[in-house]
């Protein structure tokens, strides 16, 4: 059971209500509620396997694409039933973006990597201004502005990860969901992807998972420990690394077991 302690009423972006997962007949998560707050950080910490990528997929509506995936329970963002009849999970998707472990850029120019989405999507404004906008939020504008037009697949790892973050941004979306963004990547681009998620937070509500305490410590406000699929413990981040209420969480923290 969790020891939860809750954001304030009212200040929730999204919440899961005694939300399970299976795969097939297999759990991956279970009897899980948690409130997100706006335009805060949440880390979703635990060894591998634990089911923190499988509750983030909840929150866009990416395990809809698994074969033999189902959920029980509840997801809403900003009180509205994700999964209801009639929601579509494509606009659900630009509401909540996503950016995956690994770099995926198209094999397009960097330009069009950026616009790829808006266009889709009907945007009748200024491309060139929204394309500079979501370069300089991901904060990739300075290094990339004199050649837009040559391939994203010649940029850097770390450059190709704020690229894509920038493509997700794009879209204008509410909430970003970061599956171990930084995970692939050197030190040196790891940094700026902190320092890039920090930024982020003024403007949007950021969930992330990583398999780095220390990448939770420094960049989250509030941290999930999620073990074989059950949420441990939740609360303010510099709580749950300093007086955690609960002893798993305590013995994970401090490298007792995982």
């Amino acid at each position: 059971m969790a020891t939860a302690i809750d954001v304030p009423p009212g200040q929730a972006v999204l919440e899961a209500e005694n939300l399970s997962v299976y795969y097939g007949s297999s759990a991956a998560i279970r009897n899980i509620s948690i409130r997100i707050p706006e335009n805060r950080v949440v880390a979703f910490i635990g060894p591998s396997g634990c089911g923190k990528s499988t509750l983030l997929r909840c929150f866009n509506r990416m395990n809809d694409l698994v074969p033999g995936a189902r959920i029980e329970g509840a997801v809403r963002y900003r009180g509205a039933d994700l999964y209801a009849p009639g929601v579509d999970p494509v606009e659900v998707r630009r509401r909540i973006g996503m950016v995956f472990q690994r770099p995926n850029p198209f094999p397009k120019s960097i330009y069009e990597n950026v616009a790829f989405g808006p266009r889709i999507n009907g945007y009748r404004g200024d491309l060139d201004a929204l394309v500079e906008r979501s370069l300089r939020q991901a904060a990739l504008w300075d290094e990339v502005s004199d050649r837009l037009h040559e391939s994203a697949l010649a940029l850097s790892g770390g450059q190709q990860q704020r690229l894509c973050i920038a493509r997700a941004l794009a879209v204008e979306p509410d909430v970003l969901l970061m599956d171990e963004p930084a995970s692939a990547l050197d030190p040196i681009a790891t940094q700026k992807i902190e320092d890039l998620i920090y930024e982020l937070k003024k403007s949007y509500t950021v969930i992330i998972v990583t398999h780095s305490m220390q990448q939770a410590a420094r960049v989250s406000d509030y941290t999930a420990f999620l073990y074989m699929g059950e949420l441990i413990e939740y609360g303010p981040t510099d709580l749950i690394f300093t007086n955690p209420r609960v002893e798993r969480t305590e013995a994970y923290i401090t490298g007792r077991f995982g």
